[in-house]
């Protein structure tokens, strides 16, 4: 369960860092600026943390209250995480941000941009595959990188420039849908018993 595995740390890694997409939330955050809406970047990847750590714990105690395994949860999780591939790759809108207005710490920053359900998903889809440890590694390398982002957000944009975010948006869009392949043929084989 504790065991470091660089393998799957690093898949872990490309998995987070694919689903919580910083790079790709780089023009949200930059019109929240635009409109005067600011944010804490330490509030908003330390509560991010904080609550994908929480969910990654007690998420299978709330699966069993619905009779669920996580091996059937995380086929579930590998469609959703399939279809947000399909979404990186292709430039489509199936999951609607329709979140309420407020506090742009909380929302949309932390929930749903960071610590949403794409990411809760990955979450226990990850903990069917690889040992904890590996899993914990990688979410807090991935705070991390949205810390420094949320901090140089302006820089990185300068950097990185339009084309490089939609570059690395479709790079990991393409990562995104192998790994959702992978977790579901892994899972439904352990689920068929084999």
């Amino acid at each position: 369960m504790w065991e470091f595995n660089f393998q799957h740390f690093i898949s872990a890694f490309i998995v987070l860092f694919a689903i919580i997409d910083i790079t790709g939330s780089l023009p949200i955050l930059v019109d929240l600026q635009e409109k005067n809406k600011y944010y804490s970047s330490f509030k908003a990847s330390f509560f991010s943390f904080l609550i994908l750590l929480i969910f990654f714990f007690a998420g299978e105690g709330i699966l069993q209250l619905f009779n669920v395994d996580v091996y059937s949860f995380a086929v579930a999780g590998s469609l959703v995480l399939f279809v947000i591939g399909c979404e990186m790759t292709f430039g489509i809108e199936i999951f609607k941000m329709d979140n309420p207005s407020g506090s742009s710490t909380m929302i949309p920053l932390i929930f749903p941009l960071l610590a949403g359900p794409g990411a809760f998903t990955a979450l226990l889809s990850l903990k069917a595959e690889y040992s904890s440890f590996n899993i914990i590694a990688a979410l807090l390398l991935n705070m991390l990188i949205v810390y420094i982002v949320l901090r140089k957000v302006n820089l990185i944009e300068k950097i990185i420039g339009k084309g490089g975010v939609y570059v690395l948006r479709k790079f990991f869009g393409i990562i995104l849908l192998a790994i959702a392949v992978k977790l579901f043929m892994s899972n439904i084989n352990h689920l068929l018993g084999n």
